[in-house]
């Protein structure tokens, strides 16, 4: 299939699901649950991630009958997974059940690399901890994402200056508590 003709076949599958047919939005669901639920892990880390990726699914489904495709549908599935995030992340810390966590995708570089990467991750993921919430999700949205600065302050409900100035007191105090740990 080409690029057109997948796009496309995304495009009959979405008309389709926003008349309520359960099989085509199963279909779209197969295709972005692994976008959905990488980055859920790396808002909410792996013991939320499954519950933030089931119920922002279900909110898709709820609202797909709104969808105008205005934005791409991957878009528009991060941008409801982030809100889901951030209420599912407050719920949570009512009940002080779960803090975010960063994952970090294994690049592979073997098995010499691995117990390298193992340090370094528990290094990053209690450097992240210890961020703020609002800094953490810029952090994740800009840096591993590569979102614009426009981008996270839309979807996070914040003015670019207040988006670019957390990005950057994220970044040094990241920078700080990795160094700290050298």
């Amino acid at each position: 299939m080409t690029g057109r003709s997948v796009q496309r076949d995304e495009q009959a599958l979405i008309e389709r699901a926003r008349r309520g047919d359960t099989e085509a939005f199963g279909e779209l669901v197969w295709r972005y649950r692994d976008t959905v639920y990488t980055l859920a892990v790396r808002l909410v880390g792996p013991d939320l991630a499954p519950d933030v990726t089931q119920e922002a699914l279900i909110r898709a489904w709820r609202a797909m009958p709104r969808f105008r495709g205005d934005a791409a549908l991957g878009t528009w599935l991060h941008r409801i997974t982030v809100n889901t995030a951030w209420t599912m992340r407050k719920r949570a810390a009512r009940y002080e059940t779960s803090q975010l966590e960063e994952s970090i995708e294994d690049p592979g570089d073997g098995p010499e690399h691995a117990g390298v990467l193992v340090g370094v991750r528990a290094d990053l993921r209690e450097a992240l901890e210890q961020l703020t919430p609002g800094q953490r999700a810029v952090l994740v949205l800009r840096d591993v994402y590569g979102w614009t600065h426009a981008e996270v302050s839309r979807e996070l409900g914040i003015t670019q200056t207040t988006a670019k100035v957390r990005l950057h007191r994220a970044r040094m105090r990241l920078r700080e508590l990795l160094e700290a740990e050298s």
